[in-house]
């Protein structure tokens, strides 16, 4: 990987969904995404960001067991295209006890699908990396399962892939 440091790693999950393009990009607009949890000011001018409850599900292990952390997401500044608009999504903890990944990517809306994608670092650098590789991606994969959930739900409905 060019210019990313060895503990990041790419994550890419997309879920199948019907999306009116117009309200899925007034519904990204950082004006408009209450769904994404309590606006708060951003870090920078062109940015939105929200404080809400990340969720990791074990829905293997343990379904009705979920650990919540309370994380900042931040959208950036909405690309329309002609059959897609994308915008640029991060999260990270809100606190300084980091359980969560870090997260920074793209969120790409289609008329018939939701795609995040990106690279996360899990919490513990280089040893939080290894043990991330060791359990499969676990935390990271089923944080942004749940968050392409929420956004389907919110922009669309549909079918993880």
């Amino acid at each position: 990987m060019n210019g990313v440091p060895s503990h990041f790693t790419p994550l890419r999950l997309s879920q199948t969904t019907t999306v009116d393009l117009s309200q899925a990009i007034h519904l990204l607009d950082g004006r408009a995404a209450s769904w994404l949890g309590t606006p708060v000011p951003g870090p920078r001018p062109d940015s939105h960001r929200f404080l809400t409850d990340l969720s990791l599900p074990l829905r293997e292990h343990a379904p009705n067991l979920t650990f919540k952390k309370a994380a900042f997401v931040d959208l950036g500044e909405i690309r329309n295209g002609p059959d897609q608009c994308e915008v640029d999504i991060s999260w990270r903890s809100s606190s300084l006890a980091p359980l969560f990944p870090v997260f920074a990517g793209k969120l790409v809306v289609k008329p018939g699908s939701i795609l995040l994608e990106g690279y996360y670092a899990p919490p513990g650098g280089e040893v939080g990396a290894a043990l991330d590789r060791a359990f499969l991606n676990i935390a990271a994969r089923g944080t942004a399962r749940w968050f392409l959930g929420k956004a389907a739900e919110a922009l669309g409905n549909g079918e993880e892939h």
